[in-house]
């Protein structure tokens, strides 16, 4: 069973790996404004924060669980980050306190659904629209940007370098994940739980906390996805990360996570933004309305699904 799971895996990478290089080849042959540096690196910077989310998400989702909250998160960090900062606050104080609200609303998911055994998708469905409208209140439904300081923007538009330092922090944040997913007892009690709770309970893994771990680093990682992404538009806006939890949930499931649990790996999920990222530039260097956007995103989502159906089934015959 191992072997056929490690086959699958390592298939499902070659396949969106492969399919990441035949859409940027189709790309660049179809504009010859795709392969630029200048092109490249914006959409990086565009995919950061899914990226960083993405990063917690896939391990929630790998031990079978589910949060509908992380656009919402992303809103009322990305808010209060501004808001702290027109008072005066120094921006690295600023996020980190957006960061610990982030970090709340994590443990209020995970209390709701680990502890009191609500639906994953309706206690976060719950969190979703209450945070959200947290974030339309405070906010007064306008946007923060009179009295932002210079360093207000250096996280979102900063470099280092040559390197964008979004890029630089999204970069980390990957290989830390990389190395808990693969090196940590908490990635592997995430399969376990994903493969069969049942069994991972008998085994001694304590269930609750590990499940309450993760919704924690889900909320802490939107919440500082929500700052960054306020610094790079230089403003903060309830709407910000509006559907951004279904551009995360297609790059995670796009690269390779199963549904079901038990299966999924960050870098799958780092190569699915990518191909969301590079289709939406493409759409727009075409000059395809943003609409049409929408319409392939949701195709994507379904056609990975049955990828990972059709997988299944081949490596169960």
């Amino acid at each position: 069973m191992r072997a056929k799971k490690f086959d699958k895996a390592n298939y499902q990478r070659l396949v969106i790996v492969g399919v990441l290089l035949v859409i940027m080849l189709a790309l660049t042959v179809l504009s010859d404004r795709f392969l630029t540096i200048d092109n490249i690196t914006n959409v990086l910077r565009q995919q950061v924060a899914t990226v960083i989310a993405g990063c917690a998400v896939t391990l929630l989702m790998v031990s079978g669980n589910f949060d509908l909250s992380i656009g919402s998160i992303m809103a009322i960090a990305g808010s209060m980050t501004a808001i702290f900062v027109t008072w005066g606050m120094p921006v690295a104080v600023a996020v980190l306190i957006a960061v610990l609200i982030g970090t709340v609303v994590g443990v209020i998911n995970g209390l709701l659904v680990i502890l009191l055994d609500v639906p994953s998708i309706i206690a976060t469905l719950g969190t979703m629209y209450a945070v959200r409208g947290a974030a339309w209140v405070i906010t007064g439904g306008n946007s923060v940007s009179r009295g932002l300081s210079r360093d207000f923007t250096v996280l979102g538009r900063g470099y280092v370098g040559p390197i964008p330092l979004c890029l630089l922090i999204t970069a980390i944040i990957f290989l830390l994940f990389f190395f808990i997913q693969h090196k940590t007892l908490l990635g592997k009690y995430a399969f376990a739980i994903g493969g069969n709770r049942r069994t991972a309970l008998l085994s001694g893994i304590n269930v609750r906390r590990v499940g309450v771990a993760l919704y924690v680093l889900v909320g802490a990682l939107s919440a500082f996805a929500g700052s960054m992404t306020a610094s790079r538009l230089g403003v903060g806006n309830a709407n910000i990360g509006d559907g951004f939890e279904f551009d995360v949930v297609v790059a995670v499931v796009l690269g390779g996570t199963s549904l079901d649990g038990g299966e999924g790996s960050v870098f799958g999920m780092l190569i699915g933004a990518l191909i969301v990222g590079f289709i939406a530039n493409g759409l727009n260097l075409m000059g395809v309305y943003s609409f049409y956007q929408e319409i392939v995103k949701g195709v994507v989502l379904v056609g990975a699904v049955l990828l990972d159906r059709v997988l299944q089934r081949r490596l169960q015959a």
